[in-house]
């Protein structure tokens, strides 16, 4: 679909014209949907969060000042319900081997096969797995990450850096990463 339509349609969603708003929401689902898979690792899990996600959206799209940053705002709005699901449940990340890939190669290359990467991600705190999975997992830019969990660039940078720091000493600690 055209940006231009997407634009009317959103102004229109806006002023309270629900199809229009079924529309766009139905145009970014499966973006939606891979972000929520990504932190709740549960097709069924991940459903309910699309559905929360069209939900909060839908009460809140009034409130959308730039219509160009739809996109982003339903993302945050996604990332927000997937938190919220995971602590109600008090779940934690399931990742598949093949998520390892999402690691820059110095860091991979010292880890022992019997430390998984849901262990790495446990011993960060939801800022540094938020920055982490959203930039190595879905591959965005550290601007694209900063832009979507509504952080200034620079505390996108440090808090992907701390995080780094914090997986690198965690690993030396265990005689997993040696400089």
């Amino acid at each position: 679909m055209e940006v231009v339509n997407i634009l009317k349609l959103i102004e229109k969603a806006r002023k309270g014209n629900d199809r229009a708003f079924l529309h766009i929401f139905q145009e970014y689902e499966a973006d939606v949907y891979r972000i929520a898979f990504t932190y709740v690792k549960n097709q069924n899990d991940a459903l309910d969060v699309v559905q929360e996600t069209a939900y909060r959206s839908f009460k809140a799209i009034r409130n959308l000042n730039e219509p160009k940053y739809f996109k982003t705002w339903l993302i945050k709005i996604a990332i927000s319900c997937a938190l919220d699901m995971l602590r109600r449940q008090q779940k934690i990340v399931q990742f598949s081997p093949a998520s390892m890939e999402l690691f820059p190669t110095d860091i991979k290359d010292d880890i022992d096969l019997e430390v998984t990467f849901q262990q790495l991600i446990e011993l960060l705190n939801e800022d540094e797995k938020g920055v982490i999975l959203l930039r190595f997992y879905q591959d965005m830019t550290i601007k694209e990450v900063a832009e979507t969990l509504d952080i200034p660039l620079g505390t996108a940078k440090t808090i992907l850096y701390r995080a780094l720091k914090k997986l690198r000493k965690d690993l030396k600690g265990v005689g997993l990463h040696e400089q």
